[in-house]
């Protein structure tokens, strides 16, 4: 099976189970992004909470840039979890 089929999250349960834990961490990640970015933004309307908002900025881009990371790792774990092959075999888009 290739890196990011579309249909690695139903291969077995385990495989559903990695599914949900990097969904939860990349909605996680990318929701403090966004609320980084919008604080940060409000904070730019002070002069004495600039450097702050500077700090919020780096932090919610540092945030974005994981995103693709924690992709890579789920389907590093769905590799792992095994069983990828004999299951892939049977799969078909229709299931």
């Amino acid at each position: 099976m290739s890196f990011f089929h579309p249909g690695a999250s139903r291969l077995s349960p385990e495989h559903t189970q990695i599914h949900i834990a990097y969904e939860f961490a990349f909605t996680i990640v990318d929701f403090s992004a966004a609320l980084l970015f919008v604080v940060g933004s409000i904070f730019f309307f002070w002069e004495e909470t600039t450097y702050m908002a500077t700090w919020m900025f780096l932090i919610g881009s540092l945030c974005f840039s994981a995103k693709p990371t924690i992709r890579l790792l789920r389907e590093l774990a769905f590799r792992r979890a095994g069983k990828t092959e004999r299951l892939a075999a049977g799969y078909t888009p229709s299931e």
